[in-house]
């Protein structure tokens, strides 16, 4: 089965080179999501980095936008806030354009000093000490999810394990009430996707509508927190700190979008990923296996190698060149995180998963700079934590078939992966 799904793989890979090599660059539009869906839009970025770093779409679904495609280049523009900002209300931090009337500040999406104060507040929750404590719950549940998961027939990975594991920890971050756990994986779901005819709501206005009912929800938690002394949760911790106890409506649901997409996302679509890239590279798997204090550097391997957020977006405040080329003021500049960690200049053998890899975390995965992801050290503690249980537990896993993909070219992500656990 395994070697049915490779040559099938391998024959998309090459029909995509062919396209990617035979277009103009100037017709190159690579936030198109339909080639994230077919996993075909590696090529494209391979080209870009070579012959166009700096690319200048003008005209997509997404209207024109600047790809910066290589790892140097991107960490030059996560660097520079007085050129390129994260601001809301200038469009935030997807390729995705918001409606003004739409927008919504979190602290992702806002430049300093503002940013700083917002992210502080949540901080202590990813402090060693706490940590430690989460590692106690992230083993047990782990290791009950995994007991209960059928053996010699074929269940969805995605579904089973990666939605269950991360929306329960998700639970636990916020306090949230347990049985409605599974509203934390709608709204993350709702919050990224493409309205449209094949998407989880149609209409712009759908997913508003399911926005608001998350806002409303968390409200009444919020007003239960601020009544009462200060706890270990998210929520608690926003409520009793000065930066962010009065925030507006707006800025109450960006952070809560953010926090939820954040810890739900990330983990999830890396998780699903780090047993498909296992599959592609059984040697690698049977090192793992062989030795599992390897796990300590394939983690942040599968994190590079998954980069479970294609790209961050900014916008330009000001004129600039930038690599010789005219960056305009207002002009939308996307990173294209998934590039710059195939980029062979600053990672060797970019394309190969090396789970022994002697630098590991030189990966842009989590961003750079004052908004690298504030649950870094959280994301790879639960994904060592959850590796090292699938270890204890299973022999062998097989994927089975080739994994279902998100249409999206903000989260890189798996819809569904069949697998099959060997009694």
């Amino acid at each position: 089965m395994h070697g049915t799904i490779h040559l099938a793989q391998t024959a998309a890979q090459e029909a995509a080179r062919e396209r990617a090599y035979s277009l103009p660059l100037a017709d190159f539009d690579p936030g198109d999501p339909e080639l994230f869906r077919s996993d075909t839009h590696w090529p494209y970025f391979d080209r870009l980095r070579r012959e166009d770093p700096v690319h200048y779409c003008k005209d997509s679904m997404f209207g024109p936008y600047w790809s910066v495609t290589r790892y140097s280049d991107i960490m030059d523009i996560e660097t520079n806030h007085a050129t390129f900002s994260s601001a809301a209300w200038l469009g935030g931090i997807t390729i995705r354009d918001v409606a003004p009337d739409l927008r919504r500040e979190s602290f992702i999406a806002m430049d300093p000093p503002r940013h700083s104060a917002q992210r502080k507040t949540v901080a202590p929750m990813f402090t060693p000490t706490h940590l430690d404590q989460l590692a106690i719950n992230i083993r047990k549940r782990s290791a009950e999810c995994l007991d209960n998961l059928p053996i010699n027939e074929t269940f969805d990975w995605v579904d089973r394990v990666s939605v269950e594991l991360t929306t329960q920890m998700l639970a636990v971050l916020f306090d949230f009430p347990w049985e409605d756990r599974s509203k934390l994986t709608r709204w993350s779901d709702i919050a990224t996707t493409l309205p449209g005819p094949d998407g989880l709501v149609a209409t712009e206005a759908e997913r508003q509508a399911e926005l608001m009912e998350c806002a409303q929800y968390f409200a009444k938690l919020w007003n239960e927190r601020i009544n009462q002394p200060l706890k270990s949760d998210l929520l608690s911790m926003m409520a009793h700190s000065e930066a962010t106890r009065d925030m507006d409506p707006k800025n109450f649901l960006g952070n809560l979008v953010l926090l939820i997409v954040g810890g739900n996302d990330t983990t999830r679509n890396t998780l699903s990923g780090s047993l498909y890239a296992l599959s592609q590279h059984p040697d690698q798997f049977e090192k793992l296996k062989n030795n599992p204090a390897l796990i300590d550097s394939f983690v942040p391997e599968v994190i590079r190698w998954q980069t479970p957020l294609a790209h961050m977006r900014r916008t330009a405040l000001a004129d600039i060149e930038f690599r010789g080329k005219q960056i305009r003021k207002g002009d939308k500049v996307v990173m294209w995180y998934v590039s710059g960690n195939r980029d062979d200049e600053a990672i060797e053998r970019p394309y190969e998963f090396i789970i022994d890899r002697a630098r590991p975390r030189t990966h842009l995965s989590f961003g750079f700079g004052i908004h690298r992801c504030v649950g870094i050290r959280l994301a790879e503690l639960q994904l060592k934590i959850i590796w090292e249980e699938i270890l204890k537990h299973f022999g062998n896993i097989e994927v089975v078939a080739e994994p279902k993909r998100v249409y999206s070219s903000f989260v890189k992500g798996y819809e569904t992966l069949p697998v099959r656990i060997a009694g």
